[in-house]
Formats: structure tokens, sequence, C-alpha cells
């Protein structure tokens, strides 16, 4: 962490730690007293327990849900924390308070709510995950894992609780961007990275010292901080399949070969672990998470998106495209999925020089450009802005009139008042259809298709199919958000 983020770290984890979430600062402070001492602390933490009904009851029924149970039903406090061992216990107790927390954040926009509940179900998914990975461990080592492995992205989530409008600000863009790209634009408008977020957080609950190091060392290749890593990866590969069948099939292999068992046997253990975050996860009385711990990916779920190499018919290329933006919005993929579909298997179908989204700014005065693919599919990342208020120009007519527009022939008079030197550039000698993206009613960009070569002019067939597939894009965009 550099020096200059320090006073924005400690100023931002002091907001969330003692205003926004002081139930979990509490619990941890209460914890932090109890030694990892079965005999000395067990009859101390248990009268501290007995003190709070609703986490009496919890204990009780995660007890009576772990595979650590006895056959016996467990009935007191202090026998759950016998059965269980102390370590467990605190866990227990802290993954009860963050998850009630967290759920009661009040009066968050149904985006900014479903990206909390998603981090909070990977979250602890992965915690469960990265303990069945270590199965011959000591339980005391399983338990450190699991809590450092689900507590991981614990900064980024601690900041979606928070009602406020930067948080309202920066949502508009997670499914626009790629994962990557978003987290450094999040740190650009917040000033910290998540995960110095996570580190200041996890300092003032004085959660343990592996995981502050599997965050500040996350290069370590120690057993337990691949578990903790890995656990994460493949929590959120799950529930977001990768685009690509064999980037998952790796990761299943990586773990696999650090549990020294083959991919056949792991499958069935990921199964078992789903099964009991389930279980789980009832008994911690957060149901609202369940549909977000999902089931192993199935060939469905896979959409490999290599630009078209076997020659096909034009309308099987594009049945073959509608049906992958149909799978995906099954998938309940993100808006960033869907667009990355369309614009490399358009700029292929069509061969298109260029296929580029243009998102709208959030004071709607200019489109930047966010991915772009040519025919060969090779993608495009340079950031392209293109001004459209007051400005009158090819891309402001659009989105006024929320209609597409098809451009072979510059010099015709209806675009004479149309061209400034931004459409000059953009356009060069070539062609240029262009068209709105929107959810719902509200547009949220623009994609442009064009060849830049003036003896190249898109014909009425190409537009009209160009037009019909941005629309399916849009309907499926629409059904997404409405999920």
């Amino acid at each position: 962490m550099s020096a200059a983020n320090r006073p924005k770290v400690a100023q931002l984890t002091e907001q969330l730690a003692k205003s926004e979430l002081p139930a979990i600062t509490s619990m941890a402070n209460t914890l932090d007293k109890f030694a990892n001492d079965d005999v000395s602390s067990i009859p101390q933490l248990s009268q501290a327990i007995l003190h709070d009904l609703a986490l009496s009851s919890c204990l009780l029924k995660v007890a009576n849900t772990t595979s650590h149970a006895a056959v016996r039903r467990v009935n007191t406090v202090s026998r759950a924390a016998i059965v269980l061992g102390i370590q467990a216990v605190k866990n227990i107790c802290l993954t009860s308070k963050i998850l009630e927390a967290l759920l009661q954040s009040k009066n968050l926009s149904p985006p900014v709510y479903e990206r909390l509940l998603m981090l909070m179900a990977n979250a602890f998914y992965a915690g469960l995950l990265a303990r069945m990975m270590l199965p011959e461990h000591h339980e005391d080592t399983k338990e450190e894992v699991y809590l450092a492995a689900m507590l991981y992205h614990i900064g980024e989530t601690a900041f979606w609780s928070i009602n406020s409008p930067l948080s309202e600000q920066l949502i508009r863009q997670a499914s626009a961007l790629p994962p990557a790209e978003f987290n450094q634009y999040c740190r650009d408008e917040i000033g910290v990275s998540f995960d110095e977020l996570s580190i200041g957080l996890v300092r003032t609950w004085n959660l343990g010292d592996l995981l502050l190091k599997a965050l500040d060392e996350p290069q370590s290749r120690t057993v337990e901080m691949q578990a903790i890593s890995l656990a994460n990866q493949l929590s959120a590969a799950i529930h977001t399949p990768p685009r690509n069948k064999a980037d998952f099939t790796r990761l299943l292999q990586d773990v696999a070969r650090l549990m020294k068992i083959e991919p056949k046997q792991l499958k069935e253990r990921i199964k078992h672990t789903r099964q009991q975050a389930l279980d789980l996860l009832h008994s911690y009385g957060a149901d609202v998470l369940l549909s977000h711990i999902r089931n192993l990916p199935t060939e469905a779920d896979f959409i490999d998106t290599a630009p078209l190499s076997v020659p096909v018919s034009r309308d099987t290329a594009l049945l073959q495209l509608t049906q992958q933006l149909q799978q995906l919005t099954l998938r309940r993929c993100n808006i960033n999925e869907l667009l990355s579909l369309v614009l490399q298997q358009t700029a292929a179908i069509f061969a298109f020089d260029s296929c580029a989204f243009w998102i709208l700014s959030t004071d709607k005065s200019r489109l930047e450009s966010r991915s772009a693919y040519d025919s060969e599919g090779t993608q495009n990342t340079a950031r392209r802005s293109v001004s459209i208020a007051p400005d009158q120009n090819l891309f402001s007519l659009t989105v006024k009139q929320a209609q597409p527009l098809l451009i072979n022939d510059r010099n015709q008079p209806q675009w004479r008042n149309y061209l400034d030197e931004q459409m000059d550039r953009l356009l060069q000698r070539g062609a240029m259809a262009v068209t709105v993206v929107k959810i719902h009613d509200k547009i949220i960009g623009v994609i442009s298709a064009q060849r830049l070569k003036s003896a190249k002019h898109i014909d009425d067939d190409d537009y009209r199919q160009f037009c019909f597939i941005c629309d399916h894009l849009n309907m499926c965009l629409s059904l997404n958000a409405a999920r």
C-alpha cells in the first residue's frame, strides 16, 4: 500500500468498521478476547454467546447441521463449543454477524443489492470450498483457511453494503466493464483499491495472520494460500462460468492437483460442499443467498466466442448467435458478456472492419468506446470519446431519435449537418451503421459497425440483419435486468 493511500484507507476502514458495520466490529472485538484454547476459553465464550439469544440459536442450528456435529443432537451452547471446538465456534459467530449485518443494509438500489448478494454468496461458498481442499489438515488450520477464503473480498463486499451516491455511480459500470477494468475504475473513483480496504478491515478486526498474508502476499505458493486463491476463483467461476469451457476445466485440474485426486472425484466433493453450503445458509437464516450457490456448470453454460472459422451460411451463423445470446441470458450473465459476444460475432459474420460498443457517460454528454472487434476477432480496447452534447453529429442524432442509421455516402445532403470533425475521423472514407443499446427504454450506449474502404458499402440486407441482432441484444439485456 502506498503512503499516499494510507490516510484514505484508514478513513474508509474506520467508517465501515465503526459507523456502517458496528455489529461485526463488536463481535470481532469480543471474540478476540478468547484464546484458541478449548480448555480455558470454552466456558467463558459460551457464557458470552448465551447473552445473545439470536446468536445462541444460530450456533445450535449450525452445530446440528455441520458435518462436525456428533450423531446426538446438540442442545446447549457449551455442548456445541465442545463438539465443534473453539476456533469453529468463533468462526460461526463471526460468520453469523457478517451475514446478519450485510443483509440488513438499508435502501440499496436493486443492482447494488444484487451485487452484494452475489459477493456474499461467493465468499461463503469460497470458505467452504477452501476447507474442502485441505481434507488432511488439522481442524484449526481448516477453520483458519475457511475464514481467510470467506473474507478475501470483504473490502468490496463491505463497500457495496453502504448506501451512497458513489456506489450508485460505480454500479452502472459493473456490467459494462471486464472485472479487471471495473476494479481499476472503482479504485480510481474511490481513491483506494478493494484489496487495500480488505487489509484495513482485517487489521481492524484482528482476524488473523493467514488472511493478512493472503491479501498482502498473494504470490505465496503455500498449500493454504493456493487453497484460498483457488477457492475464490472456483466459487466465482461456478456462479458465473467463463465463456470458454477449457478455462473452467483448467481451474478444476488445478484444484484436483492440489488435493491429489482426479477431477471426477473433485466434482463429487464440490457437489457435496454445495449441499453443505445450502444447509448452512439456511441455518444462518440467509436463505436469500441460496439461489446464488449454483450447480457446477454444464455444457450449455459455456459460450466459446472464437471468430466463425467454419464456412457456414449467413442464416446459420445468425441463428447460432441468437442461440448463444439466449443461453447467456438464461445464465444471467453480465452485460459485458452479451456485448462482447455480439461485437465479436457480428464483426465476423458481416466482415466489418470494426464493430464497437460506445457507452453513454453519466451526464449524457459523450460516448466512450469500451471495446471493439474486427472481422478476424482481434479486440481493440483503445479508449475513444465522441462528444454528443451540445454537439450535433451522427451519434447524437442516433441517441436523440433512438433509431438506427446507415451512412454509406457521407456526401448525401441528409448527413451534411451531422459530420463534425469527430465523425470525419471516425468515418474516414468508409460506411457505418449505428444503433442504440438500451435496457427497457433506457439508452446506455450505441453500437457502431464500420467498413473503412470507400468501395465497401453496407447493403440493405446486412443493415437489416445487423439491426435485428442489436434489437435481440436489447431484448436480452432487458430480460437480464428484470430478474
